[in-house]
């Protein structure tokens, strides 16, 4: 029986364990640290976040905070990746352990996904494309071809990155915002075009 622990029991776990039922995940099971919640996604919350390190099975972090995200994940064995069988992706792209993929994602040729990334619903990520460890393409992204992003980038919903740029790491691009020229310093941009703030 295959067996997956998650880590984090929140509207994104809810998500995490819908693909990995989708993967052939017989049983799910959840920690968290907050004792008020017993339950996500019709899963039981059996302990909290630090027992995992001791668990032999299959695991996920599955929290939207890339650092505490990073944190958790780099103490783990057993770190899987899950990609929603209605993405569709490049024969041609890496793709690093612990990073989800969700329903609707495209990703194509020659891109390279770090590790613990979450390319979020209905994002696009176009050819030639790296993006870092722990970063978030958000619902509905659209990364257009050869833009390098750094780690822990938040690329919020709707956001737009025009091709052959890049994002320094540790940067958050708010929703909608297009960003049409490189970033070079990490901070929040919003906007269209995309501003420092």
């Amino acid at each position: 029986m295959k067996k997956l622990i998650i880590i984090g029991a929140s509207g994104h776990g809810k998500v995490v364990a819908d693909i990995a039922v989708k993967r052939g995940y017989e049983k799910i099971v959840f920690l968290d640290d907050n004792e008020n919640v017993i339950e996500c996604g019709g899963f039981p919350v059996v302990g909290k976040v630090a027992e995992a390190v001791d668990m032999q099975d299959d695991k996920i972090v599955a929290i939207g905070n890339s650092k505490i995200r990073e944190h958790i994940q780099s103490n783990l064995s057993n770190v899987i990746t899950l990609i929603h069988p209605n993405a569709v992706i490049s024969r041609r792209v890496k793709i690093g352990k612990g990073t989800v993929v969700m329903a609707g994602v495209v990703i194509n040729s020659d891109v390279v996904v770090g590790d613990g990334c979450i390319i979020n619903t209905g994002a696009t990520v176009d050819h030639d494309c790296k993006i870092g460890d722990y970063s978030h393409i958000s619902v509905g992204g659209h990364i257009s071809g050869t833009v390098y992003i750094g780690s822990n980038v938040w690329i919020g919903a709707g956001a737009v990155v025009s091709n052959n740029l890049s994002i320094f790491s540790e940067c958050m691009i708010g929703a909608g915002t297009v960003v049409i020229k490189n970033i070079e310093k990490a901070g929040t941009y919003v906007g269209v075009p995309a501003k420092e703030i």
